[in-house]
């Protein structure tokens, strides 16, 4: 049940922002982000809809609609980021202050030397937690840029999935990021890919 993966397309964006909305609820990333309860619940699914709607991304649905990824593929010398226009610098979240300091620091760890998938997000259902259905979309994200001989970027938000992208092939790639105010370490990591 869990290794089955499917492509989400534009038919399925409801259920994967739904899906990753509740399993990054409890992410301490997004608690810095958005502290309250009813911030998440109000601005997450905005959020999880821009990464969905990125250009760059294909996002893929496992298990029985239990997990969700969205994976963006970047050319040499791409950023994932788009440039601050003059309406992000206005922009009216509770949070904006945090999300461009959090930008700007991705932005300035982003590998751009070549071309590359980055996992912008891998969320499981809270009850489905645990049950290997994330493993399975690693392997399935794994597969797919091993065809294309090219390596995985990401950044994990946390010690336990740091220790499943450990568990996956991945390595840190330099120091750790340290947040502004008080926020979370993330993890920069890439998987180099593999040859048979």
């Amino acid at each position: 049940m869990y290794e089955k993966t499917s492509t989400a397309g534009y038919q399925d964006r409801a259920d994967t922002v739904r899906l990753l909305t509740a399993a990054f609820s409890a992410d301490p990333l997004i608690r810095w982000l958005f502290p309250s309860e009813s911030s998440r619940q109000r601005f997450l699914p905005d959020y999880f809809s821009a990464i969905f709607d990125h250009p760059k991304a294909t996002a893929y649905l496992g298990g029985e609609r239990v997990a969700a990824s969205i994976w963006l593929t970047l050319r040499p010398g791409e950023s994932p980021f788009p440039e601050r226009d003059a309406e992000s610098a206005d922009l009216q979240l509770p949070s904006s202050t945090r999300l461009l300091s959090l930008g700007e620091e991705l932005a300035q760890r982003h590998p751009t030397g070549h071309a590359h998938q980055y996992l912008a997000c891998l969320g499981v259902s809270p009850y489905a937690q645990g049950t290997g259905i994330g493993s399975a979309l690693l392997r399935h994200g794994g597969a797919r840029t091993d065809a294309l001989g090219i390596g995985t970027y990401l950044e994990a938000s946390s010690a336990r999935s740091r220790a499943l992208y450990l568990r996956h092939g991945f390595a840190d790639l330099g120091p750790p990021i340290e947040l502004d105010h008080d926020g979370p370490t993330l993890w920069p990591m890439w998987r180099a890919p593999h040859t048979p």
